[in-house]
């Protein structure tokens, strides 16, 4: 009877010791996990504003589906912002293609200021990123959206970095996505006959998703022509298109998470996300 009160001690102290060790190593995982799994609480609505130096014309529009800063002097926006959802990356409204002028907007182009130029209308927010909803796709079209944007580029590697946006959109729940011309360079020529409009010799784009875990962030830098090794050789950090533009993106987020993120130019693990 000694022996087995001895014995049912010593595998009781075992019982505990074993458990004290699990739940130590729980604790422990889930330490080093947090912090491979942090997540953004900043409202989307405040990753869309953009810091800008002192001195740039600025007209500030909200849409239903996109924010922007419209320059008069240059007749296209400084850049335009939107959130782009899982469910409005899939959305079903049928395009519209009809152009207008925003008639509250000073030297906002009519769409004719475009015609014989060479230049397609760009969109800066794509018309396929507002399919969920009729007045987002149709606001799409107002000029204060567009550039004059080389064929070549609209409808190669800016077309096709559209479309992966939706994908990484539906992949992540959601990302935020900033472009514009870069205007901080000579202005390659201009169009246009009533209202001049600036064709910039190149485009950025940058791209947050902060809802992943961890956040990611990349960014993209293309001429307005033909780009030479498309998406992949225009891929850049974050901080590079802020060198570049003198802009601030996505400084609402947490300095440490900021900071990390727009160091980043992964493209090949962005490239191969799936939906």
């Amino acid at each position: 009877m000694l022996r087995r009160k001895q014995s049912s001690g010593m595998t009781l102290g075992k019982i505990i010791l074993f458990a004290a060790v699990i739940l130590f190593a729980t604790v422990l995982w889930n330490s080093f996990a947090a912090k491979d799994t942090v997540k953004v609480s900043v409202p989307g609505n405040e990753l869309l504003d953009v810091t800008m130096p002192e001195g740039i014309q600025d007209i500030p529009r909200k849409y239903t589906g996109m924010n922007l800063s419209f320059n008069p002097k240059y007749g296209v926006p400084n850049w335009v912002s939107w959130e782009l959802t899982r469910d409005e990356a899939v959305g079903q409204e049928p395009r519209v293609n009809s152009f207008y002028a925003d008639a509250e907007v000073e030297s906002c182009p009519e769409p004719y200021e475009y015609n014989y130029s060479g230049y397609d209308r760009g969109h800066m927010a794509p018309a396929g990123d507002m399919k969920w909803s009729r007045r987002a796709m149709e606001e799409s079209f107002c000029m204060t959206n567009i550039c004059p944007q080389a064929k070549k580029l609209n409808t190669g590697a800016w077309k096709r970095l559209e479309s992966k946006c939706r994908t990484w959109a539906e992949v992540d729940s959601a990302i935020i996505i900033v472009c514009g011309p870069i205007l901080t360079e000579p202005i390659k020529e201009y169009i246009g006959n009533d209202r001049k409009v600036a064709v910039p010799r190149r485009f950025f784009k940058v791209i947050l998703s902060p809802y992943a875990c961890p956040p990611r962030g990349i960014g993209f830098i293309m001429p307005n022509e033909t780009v030479k090794g498309g998406m992949q050789a225009a891929a850049t950090t974050i901080d590079e298109v802020e060198r570049v533009t003198g802009f601030d993106f996505f400084s609402a987020l947490p300095d440490d998470i900021e900071t990390e993120v727009e160091s980043q130019c992964d493209f090949h693990y962005w490239s191969t996300l799936r939906k």
